[in-house]
């Protein structure tokens, strides 16, 4: 057990500084570790955690701490939670000084630039991985696409104002 979350310390810890732009962009190597790596769950199993996560209230990365319960129960929410969600807070801390202190700088701007293509391509790699794991029905993946689009088309009327004029 305390093998166990050692483990859990150590790949969480190590994954928490590269959520850039959201802790989905971990969700890749996340899988490949409880799955592949250590054997804690079955991909199937990932992505039912994910799916749960993400309905439930509250943070994004809930699907951590459900993580640590499915593997070591108590013990391990408590140690994949401290080890997923305390070096940001730190890291965040001095880089929200860091950021406020140059707030006048040229760089930050090509810094803000540079990191978008990453972030969507993190972005992209985890919806891969949760769309890999899930076995679906031609009615489900209409529901799927019809939704998207659905998404897509009401955040670009938002954007553009035109939902307004539509009234």
């Amino acid at each position: 057990m305390i093998g166990t979350l050692v483990s859990l310390a150590l790949i969480f810890s190590q994954l928490s500084p590269l959520a850039f732009g959201g802790g989905n962009t971990i969700l890749p190597e996340m899988q490949r570790q409880v799955v592949d790596v250590h054997h804690w769950m079955t991909k199937v199993d990932f992505s039912a955690l994910f799916a749960l996560a993400q309905a439930a209230p509250g943070p994004n990365m809930m699907v951590v701490t459900l993580i640590g319960w499915h593997v070591a129960g108590w013990p391990g929410v408590i140690v994949t939670s401290i080890a997923k969600f305390g070096p940001p807070l730190c890291v965040t801390i001095l880089a929200m000084h860091a950021w406020e202190r140059f707030k006048d700088h040229p760089w930050r701007r090509y810094v803000q630039l540079g990191l978008v293509p990453i972030t969507a391509g993190l972005v992209g790699a985890s919806a891969l991985l949760i769309a890999e794991a899930w076995d679906g029905t031609a009615v489900l993946v209409g529901i799927t696409v019809a939704v998207a689009l659905l998404s897509y088309k009401t955040r670009s009327c938002i954007r553009c104002g035109c939902w307004r004029r539509a009234r």
